[in-house]
C-alpha cells in the first residue's frame, strides 16, 4: 500500500497542517479525526489496516488530516467566540486547502466523500452538508449532530450554522436542497450500546427525511459500543455493501 505523508502552512489556520495518503486509485475519502487528535490517529487504532483489501483493490484512496477541537470546542480556555472562529478556520481549510490537494493528487473528477467518528461524525456531516458542490457525501459513525453537545451552553450564528440539526430544517436554498439529495452516499452508523447515542442518529434522520434528503440509517445492537472496535467493523462494511 502506497503511503505518503505531507504538510503544509496553512492560511486559514497560521499554521503547518500535515495529511496522510493511502493507496493510489479509487473514489478519495477524508477521514476527520475524533475529538482531539492527529492525523495518524485511523492508523494508529488499525482503520488503515482493515480499509488495507479495499485500498489495494483500487477502490479508495484514503486522506487523513489533523483535527483542530483542543484549539476550539475542546480547549476549556478559550472564549467560546474564539472557539467558533477558529472552528470556521478549520473549515476554509477543508474547503479551500485540503478539497484541491485531493483533486491534484487524484483527479477533478474524482468523487470526494467525508468520514469520522464520535465528534469526527458531526464535522464530516457539516462539512458535506455545507459544501455538497465540493464533497459528494458523507460516512458518519457514532456521531451526535447537535453542535451546542460540546459548546457548554454557547450559542451564537456560528454554532447555528455549524450544527447540522438546527440549520437542516431551516435550508430553503434550493439549489444547496438539489446538491445534497444528489448525493447516494449519506450514510449515518451507530451502536446501541455503551455512550452510544441511537436517539440523537434517528432524530437527525428524521431531519433529513423532512426535508427530503435520503440518507443510510443504521443503528447496531446494544453490544456495540462507542470505540474503535465498532468503526472498524462498520466502516470497511459500509464502503464494501455500499459503494
Amino acid at each position: 500500500m502506497n503511503r505518503q505523508i505531507t504538510s503544509w502552512y496553512s492560511p486559514a489556520l497560521g499554521k503547518e497542517m500535515p495529511i496522510a495518503s493511502y493507496g493510489h486509485f479509487g473514489f478519495a475519502l477524508l477521514l476527520i479525526p475524533t475529538a482531539a487528535a492527529d492525523y495518524l490517529e485511523y492508523e494508529r487504532f488499525q482503520m488503515i489496516d482493515v480499509l488495507q483489501p479495499l485500498i489495494d483493490s483500487g477502490k479508495l484512496k484514503v486522506f487523513s488530516i489533523d483535527s483542530m477541537n483542543k484549539e476550539s470546542w475542546l480547549n476549556h480556555e478559550m472564549i467560546p467566540d474564539h472557539k467558533a472562529i477558529r472552528h470556521n478556520q478549520f473549515n476554509d481549510y477543508v474547503f479551500n486547502e485540503v478539497i484541491p490537494y485531493i483533486r491534484n493528487n487524484t483527479s477533478p473528477d474524482t468523487f470526494i466523500y467525508t468520514s469520522g467518528a464520535s465528534f469526527g461524525a458531526l464535522h464530516a456531516m457539516n462539512l458535506f452538508l455545507k459544501k455538497p458542490d465540493l464533497i459528494n457525501g458523507a460516512i458518519s459513525l457514532s456521531g451526535v449532530y447537535d453542535l451546542t453537545e460540546y459548546t457548554k451552553g454557547f450559542w451564537d450564528e456560528q454554532v447555528y450554522f455549524n450544527s447540522p440539526i438546527h440549520y437542516v430544517p431551516n435550508l430553503q436554498d434550493q439549489w444547496y436542497l438539489d446538491k445534497i439529495k444528489a448525493s447516494h452516499h449519506i450514510h449515518i452508523y451507530t451502536g446501541g450500546g455503551a455512550h452510544e447515542d441511537p436517539e440523537a442518529n434517528k432524530r437527525f434522520s428524521q431531519v433529513l427525511w423532512d426535508k427530503g434528503i435520503w440518507h443510510d440509517l443504521d443503528i447496531w445492537g446494544p453490544d456495540i459500543n462507542h470505540d474503535w472496535p465498532t468503526w472498524r467493523a462498520m466502516l470497511p462494511y459500509i464502503i464494501d455493501i455500499k459503494f
